[in-house]
């Protein structure tokens, strides 16, 4: 899948022609998807719940939740 193009700066100082810009992330900048402490990816805020942990909130996604029992 890799595409090993070779890259030079053009004169007007830019180097990629097709490089799409802005975040990976996409929406965090508006803080709608945050990062789970527990697994590390992005997800919609909506999909998790902050849990407090050594005095401080963090993102818990519904994917690392344990189940709840009956």
């Amino acid at each position: 899948m890799s595409n090993n193009q070779e890259s030079q700066i053009a004169t007007d100082g830019l180097r990629y022609k097709s490089k799409e810009g802005g975040s990976p992330f996409k929406d965090s900048a508006n803080m709608s998807s945050i990062s789970c402490y527990k697994c590390g990816v992005h997800k919609p805020r909506a999909l998790g719940v902050f849990k407090m942990m050594i005095n401080q909130r963090m993102f818990m996604c519904g994917d690392c939740m344990p189940p709840k029992s009956a």
